[in-house]
Order: C-alpha cells, then structure tokens, then sequence
C-alpha cells in the first residue's frame, strides 16, 4: 500500500485528488493548514489528516515528524492573488504567492525527502502551470499564450525549474512537475461554481497518474493530459 502525502487538500484539486487515490487504496495524508476544515475534508473521503502550512518551517516539520513512512509527495498547495483591478503586483503579495508557490514546496520536500528516500519508489508530483511553460505562452494555440499572469505564472516557473533540478540533485525519487489543466477552483479567491475550467475531479486524474508511476517511470519531465509538455 502507497502512502501519499498532498499539502493544500482540504478544497478544490487537492482535495478531489486525495478523494480519488484513497478510493484507488492508498494511504493519504491530506495536508491543510486550517484544523477543523481539514479534518473534516479527510473525515469525508477517507484520508488522514495532517495539519500543515507549507508557509512555515517548525508546522511542515511537525507534520513530516508524524509520518513514520512516505512514498509519495504530491506538492499541490499554492495560491494566486487577485484584486478588483487584476493580480496583486504589490510587493507583499508577491512574496507571498512566491512563499507558498515555491518556497513552499523547497520546505516540504527537504523535509520529506529523508522519508521518501526509504520508499522502494519515491515519488514527488510538483503541480505546476501552462502559464510556467515559457513554450506554451509562447504558443498561440495554447490558452496561456492570451493570458497574462505575471506573480503566479512566474511562481509557476519557478516550480517547473525546482521539478528539474530536484531530479538531477536525487536521481533515486522520481520527481515531476503536472499541468492540471484549466480547472475550476477557488484559487485566487474565485467561485469554484461560477469557474470556466473542468471539474477539479477530471483534473486530478492526470496529478494521479504521475503520483502512481512505477520503479520505471519518468522523471524531471512536465505532464499535461495528452502527454509532456514543453517547458
């Protein structure tokens, strides 16, 4: 049985990921910084609950501290900041979404990797964006060539950059970043009703995917449904 590890799960992609990886039998702790939100987010699919705020250093130590094993870490939590006029490009913001987006996942992962580098398959899913693919926002046929996001796309890039390099510093766990798509949420404050995207829940079957690899599979590569994706 796979224990799995996903930080941000008490709503939206993180959430509907740990509902379908415990559904498949795998062990998931689903990581969320609010107390009573996440227990009763895990309470509800199944999961186990572990109270985590990627922010900060001494609670994502606690958390991993209470693991006595992990196979899987799937980074997931992050944040966007939006105002009545568009993102927030004011210097606190920034550092904010930057904080969470990655610096966030520098914390959990070195926190983690002492546990997962005991698994007889390691593996770290960094959810990253098509709006952190220099190629896709590049690409006119893509969505994120028409949309502009300055703070979380450049987080975003960041992640992507992270995802390479961990797997180059630790060639023994898998490391992958995954662009799960256009997906309706409330990140950035929005109505997850009123969202365009797909259902969180169609999303997280690529984030699952990639969580599930074998011995065999890829690493430092970036994934979206029909395959890689160009960085």
């Amino acid at each position: 049985m796979t224990s799995i590890l996903i930080t941000g799960a008490n709503k939206g992609l993180g959430n509907a990921t740990a509902r379908l990886l415990v559904e498949r039998g795998h062990t998931v702790y689903l990581g969320a910084r609010d107390l009573a939100r996440g227990r009763a987010a895990a309470a509800e699919i199944g999961a186990q609950f572990v109270q985590l705020d990627v922010t900060d250093d001494a609670s994502v130590a606690a958390a991993i501290a209470g693991l006595d094993e992990l196979d899987v870490l799937i980074n997931n939590a992050g944040i966007a900041i939006w105002t009545a006029g568009g993102e927030a490009l004011d210097g606190p913001s920034v550092l904010s979404v930057f904080d969470t987006n990655v610096v966030g996942i520098v914390r959990v992962t070195e926190a983690a990797l002492p546990l997962l580098e005991r698994s007889a398959n390691p593996v770290v899913v960094n959810v990253s964006s098509a709006l952190g693919s220099f190629w896709a926002t590049h690409e006119p046929s893509r969505p994120a060539f028409g949309y502009p996001s300055i703070a979380y796309g450049s987080s975003k890039a960041a992640v992507s950059m992270l995802t390479v390099q961990y797997a180059k510093a630790h060639p023994g766990v898998k490391f992958n970043a995954v662009e799960p798509g256009i997906t309706a949420s409330s990140l950035g404050g929005g109505d997850p009703e009123k969202h365009p995207g797909r259902p969180a829940a169609e999303s997280a079957v690529v984030v699952a995917r990639l969580a599930e690899i074998g011995t065999d599979g890829p690493t430092g590569a970036f994934w979206e449904d029909d395959g890689q994706l160009g960085w």
